[in-house]
């Protein structure tokens, strides 16, 4: 595999959560409600590190007891808790420290950006145009119903064509299993990012061609 030092990218691809915002408190606070509704316990807050990232249903999924797991009731609470999110998005949540920066930067080098989430589309929306100029991003995809999500590689070549590029062109930074795993399947360079909800090991078992400790880290790649 070619070295990302030797490739001309002109594209960068963003997981959002863990990556370019911490979204853990507003997400616990708005789970944890759906929870104690359903008569489940709260989730405390850093145990919500390695469950987020395969989406919401997911995470209400692995937020329940086991003993009372299944896909219906997951489905209500996992509505729920977005329902609450969508009314309080921005309350814990913030970019990380250089994130924007970064994105200036690169939008300054004419480097194509874009944000790639499994967070509900409308949910996704709310959060990057809340904490971010309009037009920062060139596209910000979150999941929609009937199509699928990461790391099924069709969403992150939806982007990659929609900007007019190829894998090869395009980085895809993301600070779980699952960013990295979508960005082997799509032939993207994966970057892992270590100021994110998942330890470094993980990233390295997964697959990173690089992890980056800061967000201006990006820039040497370019």
């Amino acid at each position: 595999m070619q070295d990302l030092k030797d490739m001309k990218f002109k594209a960068v691809l963003f997981d959002c959560d863990g990556t370019l915002v911490d979204t853990l408190g507003d997400i616990s606070v708005s789970m944890n409600r759906a929870l104690k509704n359903n008569g489940f316990p709260e989730v405390p807050l850093e145990a919500y590190r390695d469950k987020v990232g395969w989406g919401i249903k997911r995470l209400a999924f692995l937020c329940m007891p086991e003993e009372a797991r299944n896909d219906d009731l997951a489905a209500k609470i996992a509505a729920e808790a977005s329902g609450y999110y969508a009314e309080a998005p921005l309350v814990h949540t913030k970019p990380y420290p250089g994130i924007s920066e970064l994105v200036a930067e690169l939008r300054r080098r004419k480097i194509k950006t874009a944000v790639l989430t499994n967070k509900p589309d409308p949910l996704a929306q709310l959060v990057i145009n809340g904490l971010f100029p309009q037009g920062y991003f060139d596209i910000i995809q979150g999941e929609i119903k009937g199509k699928p999500r990461k790391p099924d590689p069709a969403c992150a070549w939806d982007i990659i064509v929609s900007l007019g590029l190829t894998p090869r062109d395009t980085i895809f930074a993301g600070d779980s299993e699952i960013d990295l795993e979508t960005a082997r399947n799509a032939e993207c360079h994966a970057l892992g990012v270590s100021w994110g909800y998942r330890p470094r090991e993980v990233l390295e078992k997964a697959g990173a061609q690089r992890i980056i400790d800061t967000p201006v880290q990006i820039l040497e790649l370019l």
